[in-house]
């Protein structure tokens, strides 16, 4: 009889789960780009552009290998998302190989090696590797053009290295491993800094096998040394190297008078030098382990060299070219992400220093110096005022392990740990009157009278008078383990292998976002009853049930691995707390992030899959014990295939399916097409200005459209590229010189108020570009900043010229007024602001300047929302006063009701309309935007008595956004109410039956709870009430009173199910 061939079938399986993975992400991957981030990596990828730090240079250089593939532009997104998915099925292949390495050792330590159980390591590997193909997880991260899959696959690819030189160690030429290791460790760099996370483990293999007995000593020996060699490499090696090239190439050129970049010749040269000669003599002098250590920090530092592609494309000036990394200094910059500013990890601030001011021995600290180049001068200078240019934090507020740190983030922190005692300082002790109002003020917050936003405005205020306590040691270890741990950690673990309640985002409630088994006791006693489920609830694609058994597999083994071979689970404990508690750790996430972070610890759940596989043999164990070894072997791979990687392929499909889905560039083209030729369009944060980014850069969509991120615009280096032309876009009127606006300088100005009378903005910008003394003011630190004497600004109205460009509508002339005359409000106007303003001045109307719908505060709209025209998806600024109503809020602008019609029936919907396709929660949340546009245009047809379009702009609504996929069913009502108005009674009864459906449903729920979880719910509740009262009073407005009556007696009974809430009957 033959002998068993494990070898062949290893290579066969492997690529076998390979090939199902690839297939399987084939299938389901985005055809074009996605939201966030994707449409900013694609085309940064595809045409070699510069992205936001800290960059990701080996995943652009792919990117732009596999756009070579496109048939066309519109193709060139899925080509780049490819890549992610042949990233994902490489790492289901070395998930495979690293499986089945270890558990061949872990067996062969306590039996021999046979036929069968050979076949089950296969076997359970295999299972393995297919439960994290179908994860929810890593599939999400697989589908589109994002970093984090190709960060996987070098963890995946790292691990089995690493296995390997561990086999080969001790043979001629095994170190040849390591060198590889070192130089994927270098290009992981390239990629994404968290596949660093493997070295620990990579280390720990190293520790086992040449001590193989262990001490105490030698283990926390071990732990130290290897968290060491990992620092050394993150936080000295390569930002070191950069900071060697920085200081090197301006010593060269500022002491010397060498020609710029000589100093980074230089710097090479003496690294290479230093090798060579440092190589040459370790080997001479035969001390190999110096020389091993020399070669591999040589070839960490040979793949870290992809990242010179970034300041040779920042120098080619690049469309998209964030930070413009072009000489070193200006690398090493873009490495420590500076813009993102400070998070305190191990020691810092927390939050309540905003309440304590400036430290008392030490009030401010130096910044780094900011070196630029001056080609006056040939040499560099530094253009900011680094000396005391930033307040120091109150050392009294300092804390080890500092968890509550962000000032963004107050109220959050508040929820979880409580809000911070204070009391009256000494000095104002007694003042009665200061002791009455806190004693008030406690009194109200005590009776609940007032809440956590009250309780920050009244510290705010207050602060020079009182003493805020610091949170403690413990509270911000409670808020690590419950927040940082338990929800952004745990509950991302047990939605990949326990199951998932839906597809939206968790804010800590019952309702979303939560882990869910699908057994309904234990379900219930995590999140409350689940009877009575709205449809809504129970047809969410997101919602996916795996009833434990893929998590109970890990747990076994995990168990069985920790029992066999504590060395080998050790390795991979590691790997699994450092891709897991130790980001979360490093990332000291705050309450709530924008959206959910699970496809950041894809490297924790990649080893919990390996653990699942160990779990099959186990499984196989246990059964064998019982009956025929064979039988056990195929019943426990049988078994564990149906109820791990089939169940889950099964439950997540609907929802990690993005085929045929066009949303987000169909959306990207529409905020574009809303935009008058040659506009200016303002946008604010990622997703109104990314997908913008691919559909110009990529598609040659509308490049006669400027986008300006707002947020970009605080930012000297984006100002200078936005002077210049990209594209078929003419560069911006910016009259503010690069000298003027460089670093620091304007970051913001301050209003100190000297006169009452009204500027004109030419005056106001004349008065902030001013470098006179006079126009500045000096503050507590020594440093001048500039300031403003007054905050009432009048724009001048050229009606010439707003005709000749066609700002307004012809027809409109008479209404345009003379000027507009804008509040600034606050105590302070940032650079961003001073930079809209000055483009506001000097285009003088010749070019129509829009704003994206992404915020309502006053400032992103230049202080002038009385002055807008709703066109499409964004809001264009015209000289024609609508003052905001506020019962009408957010509704804000006025509207030309015949280009709205047009840029509405000309809208690109991208295969939203379809029911075959996933919804995400971002497509579905854009629905509010589109439903509320279209709303107002169907009413102001209907005020022009204009009923045909109405009709149509009604029935379009209700076609391309279909009720049951999209929700947000409070944007349906003012449809309601066109139908009535259009005279189309039947219709809008019908589409109100099916919104009442949809709010009984939710209310019913919502009685099923108890009493504590409805007080908990309580806006959610008095929320779904009072919709379902809107909407049966549209029936009334308009006169259709039996059905009203017919309806009102069904409302009533809902109503009075929570009579807590007090709301009043119909």
């Amino acid at each position: 009889m033959t002998p068993f061939d494990f070898k062949k079938w290893n290579n066969i399986l492997g690529w076998t789960a390979f090939a199902i993975a690839l297939l399987c992400y084939s299938l389901t991957v985005e055809p074009t780009m996605s939201f966030w981030d994707c449409g900013e990596y694609i085309a940064t990828a595809a045409n070699l552009e510069v992205g936001h730090p800290p960059g990701a240079p080996l995943f652009q250089m792919l990117g732009a290998f596999f756009a070579l593939f496109a048939v066309s532009p519109d193709k060139v997104a899925l080509m780049v998302n490819m890549l992610s998915v042949f990233s994902s099925a490489f790492t289901i292949l070395f998930l495979f190989w690293s499986s089945s390495l270890l558990l061949q050792k872990i067996v062969s330590r306590y039996t021999s090696l046979h036929e069968t159980n050979l076949k089950v390591i296969l076997g359970a590997s295999f299972v393995g590797a297919l439960t994290f193909t179908f994860s929810d997880s890593f599939w999400f991260n697989a589908v589109e053009a994002e970093v984090y899959a190709m960060a996987m696959f070098m963890i995946a690819l790292l691990l089995w290295l690493g296995l390997r030189w561990e086999a080969d160690m001790d043979k001629p030429h095994g170190n040849r491993w390591l060198l590889l290791i070192s130089l994927m460790i270098g290009l992981s760099f390239g990629v994404h800094f968290m596949a660093l996370l493997t070295l620990p483990s990579i280390g720990f293999l190293y520790f086992f096998k040449k001590y193989p007995k262990v001490t105490v000593k030698s283990f926390i020996l071990a732990n130290v040394i290897i968290i060491a060699i990992l620092l050394f490499i993150f936080k000295l090696l390569l930002p070191y190297t950069l900071a060697f090239f920085a200081k090197t190439e301006i010593f060269m050129v500022n002491s010397f008078g060498l020609p710029f970049n000589s100093g980074t010749l230089i710097a090479f040269l003496a690294i290479v030098g230093f090798f060579y000669f440092a190589l040459q003599y370790t080997r001479k002098k035969e001390m190999p382990a110096v020389n091993t250590a020399l070669l591999c920090i040589l070839f960490v530092l040979v793949g870290f060299s992809t990242w010179l592609m970034l300041p040779v494309r920042a120098n080619a000036n690049t469309p998209i070219n964030e930070n413009k990394p072009s000489d070193a200094a200006e690398v090493l910059a873009y490495y420590n992400r500076e813009q993102y500013g400070y998070n305190p990890l191990f020691y810092g601030p927390q939050y309540t220093d905003m309440f304590a001011g400036a430290d008392e021995e030490e009030p401010y600290l130096d910044k780094k110096p900011n070196y630029e180049r001056d080609e006056k001068t040939g040499k560099y200078v530094i253009v900011n005022n680094y000396e005391k240019a930033e307040q120091n934090s109150n050392s009294k507020h300092r804390a080890i392990l500092p968890r509550l740190w962000s000032n963004d983030n107050v109220k959050g922190y508040m929820n979880f740990v409580g809000v911070p005692k204070f009391t009256i300082k000494p000095e104002f002790a007694d003042n009665q009157e200061l002791v009455e109002e806190v004693a008030a003020f406690r009194q109200a917050f005590n009776q609940k009278r007032v809440d956590n936003e009250d309780y920050i405005s009244f510290l705010k205020y207050y602060s020079e008078y009182i003493e805020v306590e610091k949170p403690t040691f413990w509270q911000n270890i409670s808020f690590m383990v419950e927040y940082q741990f338990g929800y952004m950690y745990g509950r991302y673990l047990l939605w990949n292998f326990v199951g998932r309640q839906n597809d939206n985002q968790g804010r800590y409630d019952n309702l979303d976002g939560n882990w869910m088994s699908g057994i309904k006791a234990i379900d219930e006693m995590h999140l409350g009853s689940q009877d009575n489920l709205p449809d809504d609830v129970k047809n969410n694609k997101g919602r996916n049930f795996y009833y434990f058994l893929p998590f109970f597999l890990g747990l076994l083994g995990l168990m069985y691995h920790a029992q066999r071979d504590l060395k080998s689970f050790y390795v991979l404990l590691t790997l699994f707390l450092f891709t897991g508690l130790a980001l979360k750790i490093y990332l000291n996430e705050r309450p709530f992030e924008p959206r959910e972070r699970d496809y950041a610890l894809v490297g924790s759940f990649f080893v919990f899959a390996i653990w699942v596989g160990f779990g099959v043999f186990a499984l196989y164990e246990m059964i064998a014990e019982k009956i025929n070894a064979k039988t056990a072997a195929w019943s426990a791979i049988a078994v564990s295939l149906l109820v791990s990687p089939i169940l889950m392929a099964k439950e997540n499909w609907d929802d990690h399916d993005r085929s045929n889905r066009y949303t987000a560039i169909a959306m990207a083209k529409n905020y574009l097409d809303s935009c008058d030729k040659n506009a200016i369009l303002f946008t604010i944060g990622d997703n109104d200005t990314f997908p913008l980014w691919y559909a110009q850069e990529i598609e040659g969509y509308r490049t006669d459209v400027r986008i300006v991120n707002t947020s970009l615009l605080m930012t000297d280096w984006y100002i200078d590229q936005m002077k210049q032309k990209t594209n078929l876009s003419d560069g911006l009127p910016i009259s503010f010189s690069h000298s003027q606006i460089v670093a620091d300088n304007r970051d913001v100005i301050l209003f100190h108020k000297q006169t009452e009378n009204r500027w004109n903005l030419k005056d106001f910008i004349e008065f902030a570009k001013s470098e006179d003394t006079l126009t500045t003011i000096e503050m507590q630190s020594g440093h001048r900043l500039h300031f403003f004497p007054t905050n009432k600004v009048r724009i001048p109205v050229d009606k010439t010229s707003i005709l000749k460009h066609k700002i307004v509508n012809a027809k409109q002339a008479d209404s345009i007024v003379p000027y507009i005359d804008l509040d600034i409000k606050g105590g302070a106007l940032y650079k961003n602001r001073l930079i809209m303003l000055d483009i506001l001045n000097n285009n003088n109307w010749k070019r129509p300047i829009y704003f994206s719908p992404g915020s309502f505060g006053d400032d992103d709209y230049l202080w002038m929302k009385d002055f807008l025209q709703l066109d499409g998806m964004v809001y264009k600024l015209v000289p024609i006063k609508t003052p905001v109503i506020e019962e009408n809020y957010p509704d804000m602008g006025q509207l030309d009701t015949d280009k709205m019609y047009q840029l509405i029936m000309n809208w690109k919907w991208g295969n939203g309309e379809r029911t075959d396709i996933y919804h995400d929660p971002e497509t579905r949340r854009n629905c509010i935007s589109y439903r509320g546009n279209m709303a107002r245009t169907m009413d102001a047809l209907i005020a022009e008595g204009r009923i045909p379009e109405a009709k149509k702009i009604i029935e379009l609504a209700l076609d391309k956004m279909p009720l049951d996929y999209y929700g947000y069913y409070l944007t349906l009502e003012p449809f309601a109410n066109g139908y009535y108005k259009v005279g189309e009674k039947e219709k809008a009864r019908a589409l109100m039956t099916k919104l009442f459906a949809k709010y009984q449903q939710e209310l019913l729920y919502y009685t099923t709870f108890s009493p504590a979880d409805k007080s908990f719910m309580a806006t959610d509740i008095v929320s779904a009430i009072e919709r379902y009262r809107s909407l049966l009073r549209v029936s009334k407005k308009n006169g259709d009173i039996d059905f009203y009556q017919k309806n009102r007696q069904a409302f009533n009974q809902y109503n009075a199910r929570f009579p807590q809430f007090g709301r009043d009957k119909e």
